[in-house]
């Protein structure tokens, strides 16, 4: 009788042993050089000059993914200036700007969802960018990993880029 005793008193313990799931919707999060980074900022919508774009924003850090239009594919970057993926980091002393574009870079962004009925945008990317001052130590950073995941959509002109 001891034995059944012990026996379902660690079948209970093990059973009863759960894994807390944690949401995060939405959210903006990728590995930059392989450390985790996720935006406490983000937001999506049409710029004045008619790129769509994807923000998010931690701090003084800004990442920002550019495309022609939020159709359900696979941009290419480092092809040219339409699809492009832009880190800023605008903390003084610190400033520094990585971008891919025209024969710099490299990576891609998928959009997995456009919803225009809860005006969302989900999708996935990873890219390499490149310094944008040639004479700084670090040239490169690399994303990895990188998710946006029902970041909400601005319709029309009320669409004001995240800005440091």
């Amino acid at each position: 009788m001891k034995k059944y005793f012990y026996f379902l008193s660690l079948l209970l313990l093990l059973v009863s042993c759960t894994e807390d799931i944690r949401f995060n919707n939405p959210a903006f999060q990728t590995l930059k050089d392989n450390a985790f980074w996720r935006a406490q900022v983000y937001e999506a919508g049409i710029e004045t000059n008619d790129f769509f774009v994807i923000e998010g924003a931690l701090g003084y850090e800004q990442i920002k993914l550019q495309l022609p239009e939020p159709d359900k594919k696979t941009y290419i970057l480092g092809i040219n200036d339409d699809v492009k993926a832009i880190y800023k980091d605008t903390y003084k002393g610190q400033e520094a700007e990585f971008s891919t574009g025209t024969g710099k870079g490299t990576g891609e962004i998928t959009v997995t969802e456009y919803n225009t009925v809860d005006n969302t945008i989900s999708g996935t990317f990873k890219f390499t960018a490149v310094n944008s001052d040639q004479n700084a130590e670090k040239q490169t950073m690399h994303f990895s990993e990188g998710v946006f995941y029902k970041i909400p959509v601005t319709q029309g002109p009320n669409f004001v880029p995240v800005n440091n």
